[in-house]
């Protein structure tokens, strides 16, 4: 069906937002009283939710986004929020991002799964983990894995608009046109700028709501 290359274009943008910015900062720790062995302290589990400012300059760029008047803006702003998103908040979840990218890209998606898994295990609130293990099911052609870790992305940041772009491609393929265009309308609200998303809706359109007389 001409909607899955669609999708495989979708889920390899999202290999894309794997770039990573995050940089280690070396930290001197306090020196030891004399005579005393120093304590190793476990680095605590981060979160990848968003700071206050973070926040802030994510819902910024999603203004800025709707506004932007053509498409090469446009880009930029995505650039811009698909690095946001990508920030796993430590270097070893970094580590492991940029890894699970690099496998798949080699095709080799039981081991970026694996990766993945142990990613989400570390940092369960590294929302773009599930984006990247759901491109490596959909390329698997687990629809049904890669469903589920959709629906995960988009219930913690509904703003996900490649995460939304695919579900709705998804529910097209499966037949859940209603769904499918749902999904589409989110994701355009989101990013009017999304490319071959509105006609792909106008042919749904017609499916779903019939066509006007």
């Amino acid at each position: 069906m001409r909607s899955r290359p669609i999708l495989a274009s979708f889920f390899a943008a999202a290999i894309a937002l794997a770039a990573v910015h995050q940089a280690a900062q070396a930290q001197s720790p306090s020196e030891p009283r004399r005579g005393a062995q120093p304590q190793k302290k476990a680095e605590p589990k981060r979160s990848a939710r968003p700071r206050p400012d973070q926040a802030t300059q994510l819902n910024a760029m999603f203004e800025a986004l709707k506004l932007a008047p053509d498409a090469q803006l446009a880009r930029q702003i995505e650039s811009r929020i698909e690095a946001a998103f990508a920030r796993s908040g430590s270097a070893t979840g970094d580590l492991l991002m940029t890894r699970a990218k690099t496998v798949i890209d080699a095709k080799d998606y039981d081991l970026s799964i694996t990766l993945l898994d142990s990613l989400i295990e570390l940092q369960p609130n590294f929302t773009e983990a599930y984006a990247q293990r759901a491109t490596a099911h959909y390329l698997k052609k687990d629809i049904g894995r890669a469903l589920a870790d959709l629906r995960v992305v988009v219930a913690r940041e509904p703003r996900h608009y490649m995460a939304l772009a695919g579900l709705g491609v998804i529910f097209q393929d499966i037949g859940e046109e209603k769904r499918a265009l749902d999904a589409f309308r989110r994701a355009v609200a989101v990013n009017p700028h999304l490319q071959a998303i509105p006609e792909i809706m106008k042919k749904l359109e017609i499916k779903v709501e019939g066509r006007d007389i």
